[in-house]
């Protein structure tokens, strides 16, 4: 018996609507409706155990969220803003971190991930700070939240060095209980750190002795030289590691002049790094000290796509001292930042959806195609395109992964 069929959905690869069929977690097969098939459809409903109506609407592989930290979110009650800048966000978050518990954080991420569920997000890469004042609290409590969420989303843990780690011992052996762990991959902060090559080529080495991927928080202000990308690319390369680190904000490529973001951006293709742009802590945190034409301070990820380098877009932060707001939505997010990029035109709003689907997938290691054969994770958007998604901000209607239904969210109903 086929376990599902997912009826009148529309997919990009297919003009006319489609049914599709899904067996043992796959999908089996997509045919496309036409009207000479319909008592074939009929009979075909007869021998399933479910059914769902997508009604015309659009169904995707789902959203990918390539970079999170789920530790540190909803803290806003603990934290006082005044400034608003980066250095008051991690000395806030630094003080509220002392007294997060494994509860606590259970807790917080739980509500996130329950965010980004009923957003359509079907993967997802968190952040994990394993340092002197939360030690392994954090990481047992998202280590809980993988496991917990496992029926609707994948999780995948980054041990992350936030505040330093040449001259932060403690951190660096944590790290390594952490990926003795069950940590999925490591990542750094060099900006943060006293010696910041040396806290690259520390990360490259713990990579190497565990064979885990490398993600790097880096370059975030708005001065556009003494960039680490030259570094981390020399390292990427040197260590066979291409295809495999990615690098989040580095804001600093927002201030680069055309031909220098063109330099930068050949050394990321180089070395198969990916590109994550935050736009709502980018955006929020820098240009404090500007009283009039406030830059935005966020990389523009298309003109990078367009060279051949991976991007992606990432909520970053969910309600803390980073980023005050936020509801786990990628789509909202593609949605600011497209606005923010000052975008029009199809094709740019489709690479925008490539970044929040596709594009993460990969860095994620995880597949987001709907084609027979693959694993039937899917999302049905309250949309016809992919574009109009984005342009509209859609709701994310229902979503299934390995044919098994995860969330509702009935369209709204207008009584006249």
């Amino acid at each position: 018996m086929t376990d599902l069929i997912i009826k009148n959905a529309r997919l990009a690869t297919h003009k006319p609507l489609v049914n599709i069929t899904i067996k043992d977690q796959h999908i089996a097969s997509i045919e496309e409706i036409t009207g000479d098939n319909p008592n074939r459809q009929n009979s075909q409903e007869n021998s399933v155990a479910a059914i769902y109506d997508a009604q015309g609407n659009f169904v995707c592989g789902g959203f990918h969220e390539s970079h999170i930290h789920l530790d540190k979110a909803c803290i806003l009650d603990r934290c006082t803003i005044e400034q608003g800048d980066l250095e008051e966000a991690i000395e806030e978050t630094g003080k509220a971190k002392e007294a997060f518990t494994e509860a606590d954080v259970f807790e917080r991420a739980s509500r996130v991930i329950e965010m980004a569920i009923k957003k359509g997000t079907v993967g997802l890469r968190s952040f994990v700070e394993t340092d002197e004042k939360t030690e392994m609290r954090s990481f047992e409590a998202i280590k809980r939240v993988r496991d917990t969420y496992a029926f609707a989303i994948d999780i995948e843990i980054c041990a992350f060095a936030q505040s330093g780690l040449t001259n932060k011992p403690k951190t660096y052996e944590l790290l390594l209980q952490a990926l003795s762990q069950g940590a999925d991959l490591i990542g750094g902060c060099p900006y943060k750190d006293d010696n910041p090559h040396q806290h690259i080529e520390m990360i490259f080495d713990l990579a190497e002795q565990f064979g885990v991927n490398v993600d790097f928080h880096l370059d975030f202000d708005l001065d556009p030289e003494g960039s680490s990308i030259p570094k981390v690319v020399e390292e990427t390369i040197n260590r066979g590691y291409q295809g495999r680190v990615s690098i989040g904000h580095v804001t600093k490529l927002a201030a680069m002049d055309k031909m220098q973001r063109g330099e930068m951006a050949g050394l990321l293709k180089l070395a198969d790094i990916s590109l994550i742009v935050l736009p709502a802590t980018d955006i929020f945190l820098n240009g404090r000290d500007y009283e009039a034409l406030i830059p935005r301070g966020m990389v523009n990820a298309n003109q990078f796509a367009a060279l051949g380098v991976n991007t992606t877009l990432s909520s970053n932060n969910i309600l803390n001292a980073f980023t005050p707001y936020g509801d786990a939505s990628l789509v909202r997010m593609a949605n600011m930042y497209a606005n923010i990029a000052q975008l029009a035109k199809d094709d740019e709003i489709t690479d925008v959806f490539a970044m929040i689907t596709k594009n993460a997938a990969k860095i994620l290691a995880l597949d987001s195609e709907v084609e027979i054969g693959a694993a039937a994770t899917l999302v049905v958007l309250e949309a016809k395109t992919a574009t109009e998604a984005i342009r509209t901000n859609a709701q994310a209607l229902a979503g299934f992964k390995n044919g098994k239904q995860t969330f509702n969210n009935a369209a709204a109903e207008i009584y006249y």
